[in-house]
């Protein structure tokens, strides 16, 4: 519930600022939740997690390569970052490597964002 802004007479001197108009999260805590939304921010990333999310079990890179549309120096890069991220793992088989989403990465990043979220409702 937002708060109403109350008319107040101030002296000469008085700081017309509310001491509680702070931050309700560190500059530690607002960095990691940057970081969070980073790894959310570009398109390519979010098309390779959706595509990862909706088939179970491990994607072939040649799959995802054919599901965006940039070329693979390109696919590879994303993937890397969401591999730093922990939100994907790789394996290598032969000479594929298929990928797989870290569902409970993504569980953790999904509730962190949502409580951001509903706090600026």
């Amino acid at each position: 519930m937002p708060r109403t802004l109350e008319v107040v007479d101030r002296q000469l001197g008085d700081r017309c600022c509310d001491p509680t108009a702070r931050p309700s999260r560190t500059h530690n805590e607002a960095t990691v939740i940057a970081s969070d939304f980073e790894q959310l921010a570009h398109p390519v990333r979010l098309q390779l997690l959706d595509v990862l999310a909706r088939n179970e079990g491990r994607v072939c890179v040649c799959d995802l390569e054919a599901a965006v549309p940039v070329k693979q120096p390109t696919v590879s890069h994303h993937l890397r970052l969401l591999r730093e991220a922990g939100l994907v793992e790789s394996e290598k088989v032969g000479q594929w490597v298929y990928y797989r989403i870290r569902r409970d990465r993504a569980q953790e990043l999904r509730d962190r964002v949502q409580q951001v979220l509903r706090a600026f409702a």
